[in-house]
């Protein structure tokens, strides 16, 4: 392809004189392509094929061409692709499986977070139940203590009665008795309500909900000392009963051992009530705590009390008559009010004005009963192992002769019958028959009341 002004064929001539003749055509040569070359100032190009001609422009042209260099470039892109395709595939599918690697790493590491967290939940969770558990428990614990040292009769009066209020009849401080106040302990009103467990009551949220912030734990900690402080509560408690019951079997011991009494005859001399069952030994769990083996000691010490309470109902150390002891006589050698002379005192006169009871100092059983020379009208109760007393000058005589009397019971009145000079109660006690000073067994009386 050239740029030409003129045409140049390859075909023959045609003359003339050669129409109406067959033309006997040579064969022709190949044909060929040839760009004649157009006037400069055209700028076209031509091509002729099969004596044809083609012409057009050079943006054309250029199209063509540049269309020719793309599919060119594609073909060799193409090829190429094919050539390395496996490479290629080989880094896609593997930049793939990296991706979806590192994606189910990252699931995996999320995974991992979330169980880590929700075991953790669980473990607090548990950890919370366990607690509140132990709390439940210890506060039931508790409340039985409570219940426990609530059901123990105060034995030893040692714990004081709170002031009455004015006009509260029901708080009001019982009587002494009129014989003594040292022998008969009256629970104070207060006791079961300063025994009681304060523990606020422990609302348990369901197991099921999990504290989710400290919250929970501060409510547990509360809960703690708050079961801590009851403990020690019920903790002094039972140290102040089971000291005071040490301190009473010990003033109790004394008394016997001061009045020369022997406790083994006293305890043979008391009578037996009607009891009985089979005999269970008292055991202490393997897992009883100190809380179990302290009242375990004191329930031994109270029933040790118990025997000894009933062994000393049959000593004579409680007073006779009501009110304040003033003695008008004591024992002893003295000078006889009608004669002069000295006598020999046997009893103790009693400051009393006639008609007021007189009471029996000790459980026991009337053996006299009746007129008895100078004693006037006289009663003498019979309190066994050789302990006795008398009680003289009586205007009335309210037993009989054989009659079980128990300490307090009214044996008569007071009177002036007799050698008496005026109303008055003559109170003897005796051992083995003879006279002994009963200021001795009252001594013994305000020694147990003390504490």
């Amino acid at each position: 392809m050239s740029k030409s002004s003129a045409q140049y064929s390859h075909y023959p001539q045609h003359h003339p004189h050669d129409h109406g003749r067959v033309l006997h055509r040579r064969p022709a040569a190949p044909a060929a392509v040839t760009a004649i070359p157009l006037p400069a100032a055209d700028d076209a190009y031509t091509i002729v094929h099969a004596g044809k001609q083609v012409r057009f422009g050079p943006v054309v042209f250029w199209i063509v061409v540049g269309t020719v260099v793309l599919l060119g470039l594609w073909s060799a892109a193409t090829a190429t692709y094919f050539a390395f395709r496996d490479d290629v595939l080989t880094r896609l599918i593997a930049r793939q499986a990296e991706m979806q690697y590192a994606y189910e790493d990252r699931i995996a590491e999320l995974r991992a977070k979330v169980d880590r967290a929700t075991s953790r939940q669980l473990l607090d969770q548990e950890q919370f139940d366990q607690k509140l558990d132990q709390i439940m428990k210890r506060q039931t614990a508790l409340e039985s203590r409570a219940t426990a040292l609530g059901a123990m009769p105060d034995v030893t009066g040692s714990i004081p009665r709170s002031a009455p209020q004015r006009g509260d009849a029901s708080q009001a401080t019982p009587k002494p008795s009129p014989i003594s106040d040292t022998v008969i302990f009256v629970a104070p009103p207060d006791r079961e309500a300063r025994l009681e467990t304060r523990a606020p009551t422990v609302a348990a949220p369901p197991t099921s909900q999990f504290a989710r912030n400290h919250g929970f734990d501060n409510v547990l900690a509360r809960l703690t000392n708050s079961l801590d402080q009851v403990e020690r509560r019920q903790m002094a408690t039972l140290n102040a009963v089971e000291e005071s019951m040490d301190s009473r079997m010990r003033r109790m011991r004394g008394v016997v051992s001061d009045l020369g009494l022997n406790l083994a005859g006293l305890e043979a001399a008391v009578p037996r009530s009607a009891m009985g069952g089979p005999f269970v030994p008292v055991k202490l769990t393997a897992n009883a705590g100190p809380f179990e083996k302290q009242l375990y000691r004191i329930n031994t010490t109270r029933a040790e009390m118990d025997r000894l309470n009933r062994t000393l109902a049959l000593v004579p150390y409680r007073k006779p008559v009501i009110g304040e002891v003033e003695f008008t006589s004591g024992f002893g050698v003295r000078s006889d009010p009608f004669l002069g002379r000295p006598a020999m005192h046997t009893g103790l006169d009693f400051r009393a004005a006639s008609g007021d009871p007189v009471r029996v100092t000790a459980n026991g059983k009337v053996v006299s009963a009746g007129w008895s020379g100078g004693y006037g009208r006289m009663v003498e109760v019979d309190h066994g192992n050789g302990l006795s007393t008398r009680y003289g000058h009586l205007s009335e005589i309210n037993v009989r002769v054989g009659e079980i009397v128990k300490i307090g019971q009214v044996v008569g009145l007071v009177g002036s019958t007799g050698r008496s000079t005026g109303p008055h109660l003559h109170y003897e006690t005796r051992i083995e028959g003879e006279a002994v000073d009963p200021q001795k067994f009252l001594r013994a009386g305000v020694r147990l009341s003390a504490g």
